[in-house]
């Protein structure tokens, strides 16, 4: 008598039905997870500039940077400027827009004219809401960082996260 070894289907397709199950228990609370990742990086990014802001207005004496852009990196072998002052990342400096990201969120950054800049306010928005974030973030010359769960992003202009939606962190 020739005994078989080995897994019948039914026990395979058991298994694979198990796996199934805790993959759809654990694949939510995974996106749940990378979402307040994103926006703890948000959040830690807009202090990133807001530092950065009051070291360049202190090093270069000529009030905060008039872009994010600014706040960046120089080219390779060039020392740092006033337009290029090395005080954030370049991938941060170039987060400007939806297709230009930082961990699922980008930053529109709102100066004067004209240097000297004395207000600045940077809003963090998610790319995709509900997907790489909800939360929006808004922080200013105050060097207050606001938080809206809802994501909303009106109300902060060059003068300031005043009148935005969110409350300090």
């Amino acid at each position: 008598m020739n005994k078989q070894k080995g897994f019948s289907l039914i026990e395979l397709l058991i298994v694979v039905a198990i796996i199934l199950i805790i993959a759809a228990i654990a694949v939510p609370n995974l996106l749940k997870s990378k979402m307040a990742a994103n926006e703890a990086s948000a959040a830690a990014s807009e202090r990133t500039i807001g530092t950065a802001n009051v070291t360049f207005s202190s090093t270069y004496n000529n009030g905060f940077a008039l872009t994010l852009l600014a706040l960046g990196p120089p080219a390779a072998g060039v020392a740092a400027t006033s337009t290029a002052a090395d005080l954030i990342d370049s991938t941060l400096a170039a987060a400007i827009d939806s297709t230009h990201v930082k961990t699922g969120y980008f930053f529109t950054y709102t100066a004067a004219a004209a240097a000297p800049s004395t207000t600045y306010s940077v809003i963090a928005q998610p790319q995709t809401a509900n997907s790489t974030g909800n939360a929006s973030f808004c922080l200013d010359q105050t060097n207050v960082l606001k938080k809206d769960p809802a994501g909303t992003t009106t109300g902060a202009a060059a003068t300031g996260c005043g009148t935005y939606a969110g409350t300090a962190m």
